[in-house]
């Protein structure tokens, strides 16, 4: 497997978890990963090298996740005056 098809597998996992993995993550998933870290570090030196270099030729396109804004308060409706016996309301004719 050649430097240039790791980092397409690696850039392939890490979009579809959804984001940039860091080593002890990418060691978590055990087998389940394309490549072993230990191989990838050998080849890159070290996992910030790897990250630099797999950002570098394959980006990982992440759609941003939309941030609510909170909903404004429904605004209350102003108290009705108590219509005071003997008074008469205004009537439009």
């Amino acid at each position: 497997m050649t430097k240039d098809m790791m980092l397409k597998a690696l850039s392939e996992f890490c979009s579809k978890h959804g984001k940039e993995i860091d080593l002890a993550e990418y060691k978590s998933f055990g087998s389940d990963v394309p490549v072993k870290d230990y191989l990838l570090r050998r080849e890159f030196g070290n996992w910030t090298r790897v990250l630099n270099f797999m950002k570098k030729r394959y980006p990982i396109s992440v759609a941003p996740a939309k941030v609510e804004k909170p909903k404004a308060a429904p605004k209350k409706a102003a108290p009705k005056k108590a219509a005071v016996k003997g008074e008469k309301e205004d009537v439009k004719d």
